[in-house]
């Protein structure tokens, strides 16, 4: 019970204000977070504490960030957002 708390949280958190952000991160919290490795699944939850327009550069590419495994994330974010059918390669 405590663990789908705990994944109904990260997917309430990624719930934005943005749709061009919830259109990147609930399909994939929804379809991959639970096949992250432990480092992906802590940076994806650094990740939402990020601004909208921060989180918007990075998915957009516009702008990385500088943390590795943060960095690693907003790849395979922006990798599944591409494919949608079918998860990246984790």
């Amino acid at each position: 019970m405590q663990e789908k708390s705990h994944f109904e949280k990260v997917r309430w958190a990624c719930r934005r204000g943005m749709l061009e952000l919830d259109i990147f991160l609930l399909p994939f919290v929804e379809h991959c977070y639970s096949m992250l490795n432990q480092n992906h699944q802590v940076a994806f939850n650094l990740l939402l504490s990020a601004t909208d327009p921060e989180l918007l550069a990075w998915l957009m590419a516009h702008t990385i960030p500088e943390d590795k495994d943060m960095k690693e994330i907003v790849e395979k974010i922006r990798a599944y957002r591409l494919h949608q059918n079918r998860p990246p390669f984790f």
